[in-house]
């Protein structure tokens, strides 16, 4: 019996992925040059095909790194001049928040209990604020941060550079960039790879930033600073050598995505999530762990199992069907499962859990 992973992450691997590893491994993609010709067209390839997926402007640049944990080092290193401000309600928008404090940055942490969203008429952001994180979809709780509240948020604050961990909700999510500063996200959830690889979306505000930084003499990072990075991706390279695999497979699963329609891609998600919602809400030992369904997140669905009954059996049971899910994350990590929406869960294997689930 095949298992089929609907975790947070990492998550099941794209259909496609397979085809395009043996394909690479053809090219000897494994062990090209970052610098040669090969690779310069490779990564260019890539970077189109995700600026087209995620609808990029052309004067926004798009870097590679080890993961999305790394970027929240380089915003801090290079975009915070005084003072950050971090929306709060889940524990890597915690960890976001303090990588921010562990570099120095004043910070103002804006927070809200697990499972909850945030409403923005009782946000006070301190005037001094230059730098606004958001993590648009919380891992770990299943809250999502609405895109109307992050335009929201830059209508009132045009001068702070607004950064959103997208980590969860790429690529489902469909934002206009033209409202933030940068973005950035791993690709081993909803891009459906392997793990081993960060894209960093950033305009040249925040190129701006870093130089106004770098000019009162403060250091901006011993191993890669956004200089470095931008640098060498004008050439179509990187600083160092990177995961050339993860590199090639991107932007061959991007092109998938554009193939299909991203306005299928999303609409199948939504599809996806009123279903599986839909059965949580008729039975009678779950319910939603957002209770807000604005704020409910569609990419990772996470469900209360009511007292009587054990997240744990019900793991167990969704596992013996081939049905692997995530326990709960945390403090709520015996009360909850969670469950990924991403463009590699079929609707035919959400038939399949619902079915399950309805029946347990």
């Amino acid at each position: 019996m095949k298992n089929y992973h609907l975790t947070a992450g990492p998550s099941e691997l794209y259909f496609t992925v397979e085809q395009h590893i043996q394909q690479a491994l053809k090219e000897n993609i494994a062990v090209v040059s970052h610098r040669s010709a090969a690779f310069q067209d490779m990564f260019g390839f890539t970077v189109s095909q995700v600026k087209e997926m995620l609808g990029v402007p052309a004067d926004f640049h798009v870097v590679f790194t080890g993961s999305a944990t790394e970027v929240w080092e380089r915003l801090a290193q290079n975009c915070i001049t005084k003072k950050s401000a971090h929306f709060v309600n889940g524990s890597f928008s915690e960890r976001f928040h303090a990588f921010a404090e562990a570099w120095g940055m004043e910070t103002q942490k804006i927070e809200k209990p697990l499972g909850e969203g945030f409403n923005l008429n009782e946000v006070d952001i301190d005037k001094d604020v230059d730098f606004i994180a958001i993590t648009q979809n919380e891992t770990s709780t299943g809250v999502q941060f609405p895109v109307e509240d992050i335009y929201s948020l830059r209508k009132e604050h045009p001068n702070a550079i607004i950064a959103i961990d997208a980590v969860s909700s790429v690529p489902y999510l469909n934002i206009d960039f033209n409202q933030i500063d940068s973005l950035f996200f791993s690709v081993q959830k909803g891009m459906g790879l392997p793990a081993g690889l960060g894209v960093w979306i950033f305009n040249e505000k925040c190129v701006d930033r870093a130089k106004e930084i770098k000019a009162t003499g403060r250091h901006l990072g011993g191993y890669h600073d956004i200089f470095t990075l931008l640098k060498n991706a004008s050439k179509n390279m990187t600083p160092a050598t990177p995961n050339a695999l993860g590199l090639y497979t991107l932007g061959k699963v991007s092109e998938d995505l554009i193939r299909r329609d991203m306005d299928i891609v999303r609409s199948e998600t939504d599809y996806k999530a009123a279903l599986l919602y839909g059965a949580v809400n008729a039975h009678k030992d779950l319910d939603y762990a957002v209770k807000e369904e604005r704020v409910r997140s569609k990419t990772v669905i996470v469900i209360d199992v009511k007292e009587g009954r054990s997240a744990k059996d019900l793991m167990t049971y969704l596992s013996d069907k081939g049905l692997i899910v995530s326990s709960g994350y945390g403090a709520n990590k015996a009360t909850q499962i969670r469950i990924a929406n991403f463009p590699t869960h079929s609707k035919e294997l959400y038939f399949q859990l619902v079915d399950l689930i309805e029946a347990w």
